[in-house]
């Protein structure tokens, strides 16, 4: 038997292997193998965890030894391993030695005093790292072991102390393996069924029917989140925008299992993973401040830790007042929504997180906010508002594929006797048609769709194929603007059913992508 534990950095992070040795000398506890202050401390933690479980420490001189070398260890991860090591080594030492198990484990756990364990962070991903070099046997804390027990084949035991991993160490029959995935079973009871799609059941706050008006705003959230298309909103303050991007979510469908994985994983690594959580079945929904940093966005720090962009990973992204984050954040959206992953290099290392997020922005017309509305008066200058809009980049610009100018209906005509909007429910059906047909034929959403793979999955009638060809005329389209163009098309004839993009699926496809008010 070898114990192994994990040392995280960035996505991949690294297996260590744990090796003890006890010879002759004045007892002491040497530790070697390039460890930080809170690796170090775990000598004491370990120390004091073991007596106070009633088990004798070996009065030789213990020498522990983390492996490679060359490799930096950092976290608490370390003090089971650290501990159970020292406890094996010493019972095969003993004249009556104990039988240990012949496969190799991965153990990782924060000991308390008492010698009780504590979570740590990054279960899932040390448990996917072992799987993949043959390492299908761990040692975690209990609230952890739902996250290493969705890896599969993955053999598992949650300890809550140090006494329960050791006997697990002994015995075959405390650890448990996952009996395989299924679909229908992995969902919470209030998930809701629409053909093959998943949906999360309608919480409170996330209803469209509560919504009056905005009816062209909700048509393209309800594109948006069947296709996986970024997507901008402009009004004025309090038209409700924000409050109805919000409730976004809950057009999302599900995670499928591949996708819950990776995003389980990052979500691990960051350390908040829901308590007991097993997979990450929500699709993300981040919503950062407008004042976040370069590095709160893109990831850094110590151990190039995730940041916003990988933690929206298979999900949403959204930026509320746009317009009011700083200049270098928005640029550094450019190359992760068209590779879908982030390279993050610190002190000589480097880490790819994927980032395949989708994009939502909300915005002001201009510093005032009363741009464009038929009811107020815009105070700014030309000057002012053509600075305003010069933090979104033409290439950034060019990466979003519906835009929608919101008007504050409230203030029409018909007042607060303007038709409600339909119903969340009503919403998912032709989302879930979509999806259902994306899965099937080509399994990625259509707004990841490559240049080759629009060409094949993406057939038009003469009619829709002479519309696009004189929009591109008269809008003066790029090529990347003329395929997002065509994705979206795509998407609007999913939800039909339609086979084959007819032309008022380009047109409405066209008209979200050029607003009447030509902002942007």
């Amino acid at each position: 038997m070898q114990i192994y534990s994990f040392s995280p950095f960035g996505y991949e992070g690294s297996l260590v292997t744990v090796e003890v040795d006890l010879r002759r000398g004045i007892p002491a506890v040497d530790l070697v193998g390039l460890a930080d202050s809170a690796v170090k401390e775990a000598r004491e933690r370990m120390t004091a965890a073991i007596k106070n479980c009633g088990f004798d420490f070996p009065p030789e001189r213990v020498l522990i030894s983390l492996s490679p070398a060359d490799l930096k260890k950092e976290g608490a991860g370390f003090d089971l391993p650290l501990a159970l090591g020292v406890l094996s080594a010493s019972e095969k030492n003993s004249t009556s030695a104990a039988d240990f198990l012949d496969d190799d484990v991965l153990i990782m756990g924060e000991l308390e005093l008492s010698g009780r364990i504590r979570a740590v962070k990054g279960v899932h991903a040390a448990a996917a790292t072992a799987s993949a070099c043959g390492i299908m046997r761990c040692i975690v804390p209990a609230v952890n072991a739902a996250e290493a027990r969705e890896v599969s084949g993955m053999r598992v035991y949650g300890a809550n102390s140090l006494e329960d991993a050791f006997l697990a160490l002994k015995d075959d029959k405390y650890f448990t393996e996952r009996k395989g995935f299924c679909e229908d079973e992995e969902f919470e009871s209030g998930a809701v069924k629409i053909g093959d799609v998943y949906f999360d059941g309608i919480g409170e706050g996330f209803e469209y029917a509560d919504v009056k008006g905005q009816k062209k705003l909700i048509r393209g959230l309800q594109i948006a989140a069947a296709g996986g298309h970024n997507f901008l909103a402009v009004g004025a303050p309090g038209c409700g925008k924000t409050m109805t991007i919000q409730k976004f979510p809950a057009l999302l469908p599900l995670l499928t299992n591949e996708e819950a994985q990776s995003v389980t994983r990052i979500w691990s690594l960051a350390g908040i993973l829901p308590g007991n959580q097993s997979l990450m079945r929500k699709s993300p929904f981040r919503m950062p401040h407008c004042t976040s940093s370069l590095e709160g966005m893109c990831g850094g720090g110590v151990g190039c830790k995730p940041g916003e962009i990988s933690l929206a990973h298979n999900g949403v992204l959204f930026l509320d007042e746009a317009a009011e984050f700083r200049s270098s954040v928005l640029q550094t959206l450019r190359v992760p929504l068209e590779s879908g992953s982030i390279t993050l290099s610190r002190a000589g290392r480097s880490t790819v997180y994927p980032a395949r997020f989708q994009l939502m922005m909300a915005s002001n017309p201009c510093p005032c906010g009363n741009y464009g509305s038929d009811s107020k008066i815009c105070l700014c200058s030309a000057g002012a508002v053509d600075k305003y809009w010069k933090k979104f980049s033409s290439p950034l610009m060019d990466r979003i594929d519906l835009r929608v100018f919101v008007k504050n209906e409230v203030d029409s005509e018909e007042g607060v006797n303007m038709k409600t909007s339909a119903s969340t429910a009503d919403l998912r059906f032709s989302i879930a048609k979509a999806v259902e047909i994306q899965r099937k034929r080509q399994a990625k959403k259509n707004a990841h769709l490559r240049p080759e793979e629009i060409e094949k999955y993406c057939p038009k009638t003469d009619g829709a194929r002479l519309y696009q060809e004189m929009a591109a005329v008269r809008y003066g389209f790029s090529p990347r603007a003329i395929a997002s163009c065509v994705k979206v098309a795509r998407t609007i004839a999913d939800m039909e059913g339609s086979e084959i993009i007819e032309e008022k699926h380009m047109e409405e496809a066209v008209n979200f992508r050029v607003d009447p008010m030509d902002i942007g």
